[in-house]
């Protein structure tokens, strides 16, 4: 691999005037902006579908895009003016606000949907016919609608997908069937747009995949085979990781596991499938919690606590081979972070795929620990930060005096100069620089760090429900960048 360097900022994060970033004119400007500072990647967060708390690692859908990220700008006059267009907008600026954004642009969007022509419904066919995950998407919308509820509490023949029910509910539905493909087609034509321009100023897109999909998904109510259910197509156990230094009690996700037994007798069919939809979307695709496919939390359905979990064999290299098959090429990496033993170890390097480093999980005291940077290989992605830990000046706050002290003289910063933030923040700069400098073929670096903001531009607190994903920049705050500093380091250490 090249050396080169990313920011990290997720869609939702982009400056604009609809409540929430998205594929309109602040991404291509955001991506004018990290090129021109000698960045070749972004990468992002998921963009699917999102779950409880806002949280787009736990989305409704496997496949379906999220619509608040669709750019009511571009649409043509013919299905929305101006007038309507300027109602949209939101006063929140530092902030998403998820509530007005979902009854903006689900109320406009409806209305664009009734204006559409015999040329539009050609197009959205089209799309239909090679997204054969749509049909299922757009029904399962359609009723979850109608009947104001999941699919767990439907009636018993659409519950189980009865052949009459499905009919049925497909023709009495079919407005509303209509506009989710309709919405689905806006999405990911916008996208395939973006991600063409953002290619073109030469930055390739970071993306990612959660390994797990909701119980309340499509995915679940027309694949069941595929996930371990109960004869009642209940969750026999659930997802969850055992407390690690993300979280002291572990983290009970509640996602339905997977049938690994069965897909693996049908070549893992359907897991291929997403792998290669989402390397479509993205040059380079991070999965997250990797090594679930080597062994998984599985915690019983009806647990209170994710400790009383166990360790359960995944497919481990099966898959990968079976996906090498059709994509020898795939550019995958591997989220490795929590609790790694050796097996896993060698499960990483056995597939390839470079996994992650972090420099804030670097001091503990062991000079073998991996995320120090002199113990770094070259394939690997290191990170001052991900969106799951706090900003770089903001852990640093956190610590207790003797730890900071240990971090800042690794980073060479004195005790008296660390704690300014902004521009010229001089303990930002310094963890930069130890990732700059490393091995490792990629670093990334969170815009919050480049800014050198503290807590209160957090992305993430893992195990708290609420108030997270929220966080946005503005134009102002690519003002806070020392961009002579950024290109000067990259360019030293020959990520340029």
């Amino acid at each position: 691999m090249t050396r080169k360097a990313g920011v990290l900022l997720p869609i939702s994060s982009l400056p604009g005037e609809y409540g929430i970033g998205d594929f309109g004119r602040a991404a291509t400007f955001f991506a004018d902006f990290i090129a021109d500072l000698g960045f070749k990647i972004w990468q992002i967060l998921p963009i699917g579908m999102l779950g409880p708390g806002n949280s787009p690692y736990s989305g409704g859908s496997a496949f379906a895009g999220n619509y608040l990220f669709i750019d009511l700008e571009s649409l043509p006059e013919r299905l929305l003016n101006d007038s309507e267009k300027a109602s949209a907008k939101l006063a929140s600026t530092y902030k998403v606000d998820y509530f007005g954004v979902r009854n903006n642009k689900g109320r406009l969007l409806k209305l664009a949907y009734s204006r559409l022509n015999a040329d539009d419904f050609a197009a959205i066919e089209a799309f239909k016919k090679s997204n054969s995950w749509l049909e299922d998407y757009a029904l399962y919308m359609a009723i979850r609608d109608e009947k104001g509820t999941e699919w767990e509490n439907w009636e018993e023949p659409l519950r189980l997908r009865e052949k009459t029910a499905i009919a049925a509910a497909k023709d009495r539905l079919k407005a509303a069937v209509g506009y989710y493909e309709f919405e689905q087609y806006l999405f990911y034509t916008q996208w395939a747009a973006l991600k063409k321009a953002v290619n073109a100023r030469g930055i390739e897109i970071f993306g990612d995949m959660p390994i797990y999909v909701s119980y309340n998904s499509p995915d679940v109510w027309a694949h069941p085979e595929n996930f371990l259910l109960d004869k009642d197509r209940r969750p026999e156990k659930v997802a969850g990781v055992p407390p690690d230094y993300f979280s002291p009690e572990g983290q009970l996700w509640g996602n339905p596991l997977y049938n690994y037994k069965y897909m693996e007798k049908h070549g893992y069919n359907w897991f291929i499938t997403r792998i290669l939809h989402n390397l479509e979307l993205y040059d380079m695709l991070r999965i997250d919690h990797f090594r679930g496919f080597y062994e998984y939390w599985a915690v019983p359905s009806e647990a209170e606590s994710a400790k009383e979990g166990a360790w359960k064999k995944g497919p481990q290299m099966k898959l990968w081979k079976e996906l090498k098959k059709q994509k020898p090429d795939a550019k995958i990496v591997a989220e490795d972070l929590g609790i790694i033993d050796d097996g896993v170890r060698n499960y990483l390097q056995e597939t390839g795929f470079p996994g992650m480093r972090v420099l804030q999980f670097a001091f503990d005291g062991s000079k073998d620990n991996p995320h120090l940077p002199y113990n770094y290989d070259k394939n690997i992605v290191a990170y001052t930060a991900t969106h799951d830990n706090d900003t770089s000046l903001g852990w640093l706050y956190s610590l207790p005096g003797d730890a900071r002290d240990d971090v800042l003289d690794f980073i060479g910063v004195g005790a008296f100069e660390w704690g300014a933030g902004g521009k010229h923040c001089k303990s930002t700069q310094a963890m930069i620089k130890a990732i700059a400098v490393s091995s490792a073929d990629t670093a990334i670096f969170p815009l919050q760090d480049l800014t050198g903001y503290g807590s209160d531009t957090r992305i993430n607190i893992p195990g708290v429900p609420d108030g997270n994903w929220e966080y946005r920049i503005t134009l102002s705050t690519l003002e806070d960048i020392d961009s002579e500093f950024i290109r000067k380091t990259l360019n030293r250490f020959g990520r340029v």
